[in-house]
């Protein structure tokens, strides 16, 4: 027996059009803060449907793969509405990759256009002639730098003045909508694409109250870029919402992030944890009074930068994890009831988990290299491997060695994991970033986390480095505070007592800055090749 209900497809362009026709007085507001932009669902509707007007003029094939270039911008937004709701395929460039990954990645995806800030295009114009299959690169005016004499370049502004306005109809929703390449992997960046269906139902579920709780009275500022992993779905959901949008534009700093959200009562923003800690020592002079909630994800949160937000602005992180391949968000960590009247080191504790899965999402922990599972019982642990409806079930045109998925259909994580018997994810460490130290397993992350609760510590990595007795031993790796000073012995007493004696690392590094990745994370590789020599004093 069949259902009686209507096939309605799942697809952006029904997003946009539910934002065009329900809220078209919203603001959208793009920084920096001594110089902002305002426009509204309305206007920026009209120009999103004169840019798939562009894309016809320009000749973009009907699934063509259309990049950008772009800081997070109402221009931006555009285009992650335009591209996709023409039926092409929007591939969000990060551009703090190395110009040999864009090179790849850009014809790897084949993108037939290239959509940039004018800000950015002394990055990319030195690696066009390597990108093969781009023909027309636009530029987004967002500053006075100088612009080539090519005629590859077209401004964006002149195009949609020309253009005419388009209708949006994707009947398909297992249709390509977007793509986005992974960073930080070995070999190759791998492609991950979305399709009309998975972005729909993830940004349908980061409005309900238990992920992200996105709704009509928000103003809502994603400091996490749009070229990384679609910014966490927040730049599809909060217009599916109706809420007010900020984007920060191309001034990140900590003073400007903390002017627009002061300036522009921002009641949600979301970030990695290296803006967040880079915005602390300001938070003391801001109004942040609107904020009602704070994201963070990416990499694990510490428990100590978590409790610092508490403590100045009365609203503690909220903890998400995710990954590209799971569009991204995955579980969000919300202190769930039957928690509420715990003591305050017990929430937390808990507030520093990676908390329960969306709904829409499932999740496991097996045995490495197999899939027996292990018991949610938060003391077992294993690969987190999770799958769902828009969960990914294979990279784009992969390399013949790479397999993200199982036998049995579940998606490979590489986290390291444990959970409890409520499903909350504790997240243990990345299977490559485990320190193995005579034959038993030592979470780096733990570590970092405990080291960045010292006060004297602002960031720490812990990489496992070889020893000839115990095969490897773990190096910390430690950036201080300004102004504070801290001996290796302080921070070994400072662990003592809250790990077993042979997790203590076997040396401390005190460095200049932990590397990052492209996307703000702690660059471990980078790390180990640094120290790819290091003899520890006991060997």
């Amino acid at each position: 027996m069949q259902a009686l209900v209507q096939d309605y497809p799942l697809t952006v362009d029904s997003i946009f059009r539910r934002v065009e026709k329900l809220f078209p007085d919203k603001s959208i507001v793009t920084g920096p803060p001594d110089r902002v932009e305002r426009t509204t669902y309305g206007e920026w509707a009209e120009r999103t449907r004169r840019l798939g007007g562009v894309l016809q003029e320009l000749g973009m094939s009907p699934d063509g793969r259309v990049g950008t270039f772009a800081w997070n911008s109402a221009r931006h937004l555009e285009l992650y509405f335009a591209v996709p709701s023409s039926g092409r395929v929007l591939h969000t460039l990060n551009i703090r990759l190395f110009p040999d990954q864009l090179t790849y990645i850009a014809n790897h995806a084949e993108d037939e256009a290239i959509f940039v800030d004018r800000s950015l295009l002394k990055l990319l114009w030195p690696l066009i002639d390597t990108m093969t299959t781009v023909r027309h690169v636009v530029v987004m005016d967002d500053s006075d730098d100088d612009v080539p004499d090519d005629s590859r370049i077209l401004n964006y502004e002149e195009l949609l003045a020309a253009a005419k306005p388009v209708d949006f109809h994707v009947a398909d929703e297992n249709q390509a909508a977007a793509m986005c390449y992974t960073s930080g992997t070995t070999g190759h960046p791998k492609g991950v694409v979305y399709s009309h269906r998975s972005t729909w139902l993830h940004s349908l579920t980061a409005t309900t109250t238990s992920c992200l709780g996105i709704d009509e009275t928000d103003t809502v500022m994603p400091v996490v870029p749009m070229f990384h992993a679609n910014a966490w779905g927040i730049a599809q959901a909060a217009p599916m919402a109706g809420a007010a949008l900020v984007f920060p534009g191309p001034d990140m700093t900590p003073a400007s992030i903390g002017r627009l959200l002061q300036d522009e009562k921002v009641t949600v923003t979301a970030g990695v944890p290296t803006i967040w800690q880079g915005l602390l020592p300001l938070v003391d002079d801001l109004d942040l009074s609107s904020l009602r909630s704070l994201i963070c994800g990416g990499s694990a949160v510490p428990a100590a930068l978590s409790e610092a937000y508490r403590e100045k602005t009365g609203k503690p992180i909220l903890h998400a994890w995710g990954m590209t391949e799971t569009h991204p968000l995955g579980s969000v960590c919300r202190v769930q009831s039957r928690d509420a009247g715990a003591a305050d080191n017990a929430l937390v504790a808990i507030r520093a988990r990676q908390g329960t899965p969306m709904a829409g999402v499932e999740l496991r922990i097996v045995e490495t290299d197999t899939v027996e599972e292990l018991p949610w019982d938060d003391t077992a642990t294993g690969e987190l491997q999770v799958r769902g409806a828009w969960v990914a079930r294979d990279y784009y045109k992969p390399d013949g060695d790479v397999e993200l998925s199982t036998e049995d259909g579940w998606m490979k994580t590489g986290d390291v994991a444990a959970i409890d018997r409520f499903g909350s994810i504790r997240l243990v460490d990345r299977t490559k970033d485990l320190v193995k130290s005579g034959g038993e397993w030592i979470s780096s992350v733990e570590l970092e986390n405990l080291l960045m609760g010292h006060p004297a510590v602002a960031e720490a990595a812990v990489i496992g480095v070889p020893h000839p007795k115990w095969d490897e031993r773990p190096l910390a790796c430690v950036v201080l505070k300004e102004g504070k000073t801290a001996t290796v012995e302080e921070l070994l007493d400072h662990l003592r007592p809250l790990v077993a004696k042979w997790w203590l690392p076997g040396a401390v590094e005190f460095i200049d800055e932990v590397p990052k990745t492209s996307v703000g994370k702690f660059s471990k590789k980078d790390l180990r090749t640094r120290f790819a020599d290091y003899r520890f004093p006991d060997a």
